[in-house]
């Protein structure tokens, strides 16, 4: 049986994890940019989830290369590039297996030998990593990090998880829009550089966007960079 001091304890932790989650939907409604919200998560995953100081996200990209999309410092992308570089690690286990992984001391741990061996350079104590995935797309992981060994609890994962569900919705809704403002700035590219053209050479539409379309097969290069130095300078590319 739960007392009455120990269940209004659990009522306010939990209250206090709902009001940092809140003020993480505000911050990310105010962040104009992908790189913005990216920025916003782990600065603010640093300060919510227990024992964190610092934190990273990690994607895959192309199917097999991981990156760092954003960090709170240097400390934890070198923790990054190093499980990039030996291929292992507690990250690149949450991205792959779809778990979360926690390092409670680097100085006793087995697991991952070469990263651990570069890790303890970096006198890293602890690690926690969370997968972050919306409708069961992978995304990437979120990377929290602690100076001090044994800094993550089960209280520590299940805020992470928390914390992940929700920045992995902004982070979606972010690069929803990213793709969305870039294409039609690319469409608005191209349609300005056509213009050029069909004034230039009094031609039809289709027949300028054909031109964009034989230079871009010829130079390789994509269309829209084509359009862009077009309507920059006023020439079109030959090579």
């Amino acid at each position: 049986m739960v007392s009455g001091e120990g269940l209004s304890g659990a009522v306010g932790v939990h209250s206090a994890l709902a009001d940092q989650l809140s003020a993480l939907a505000r911050t990310m409604q105010h962040e104009t940019d992908l790189q913005g919200t990216l920025h916003a998560i782990v600065r603010t995953a640093a300060v919510t989830v227990p024992g964190a100081g610092h934190a990273s996200l990690s994607a895959v990209r192309e199917r097999r290369r991981v990156v760092t999309l954003a960090a709170t410092g240097e400390l934890p992308r070198a923790v990054d590039q190093a499980q990039y570089d030996t291929g292992q690690g507690p990250c690149l286990d949450a991205l792959y297996h779809r778990q979360t992984v926690r390092v409670s001391e680097f100085g006793h741990e087995t697991r991952w030998p070469e990263f651990v061996a570069r890790v303890r350079a970096l006198a890293v104590g602890s690690m926690l990593a969370v997968q972050l995935y919306v409708d069961g797309d992978d995304l990437g992981a979120l990377n929290l990090f602690a100076r001090d060994p044994a800094a993550f609890t089960d209280e520590s994962e299940h805020v992470a998880l928390l914390f992940a569900s929700h920045a992995a919705v902004a982070m979606a809704y972010a690069e929803q829009r990213d793709h969305l403002t870039t294409a039609l700035s690319s469409r608005d590219l191209t349609g300005q550089a056509k213009g050029i053209l069909m004034e230039r050479y009094k031609v039809t539409a289709s027949q300028a966007f054909a031109m964009l379309v034989r230079v871009s097969s010829i130079t390789n290069r994509r269309l829209v960079d084509i359009a862009e130095e077009l309507v920059t300078t006023g020439a079109m590319p030959t090579g």
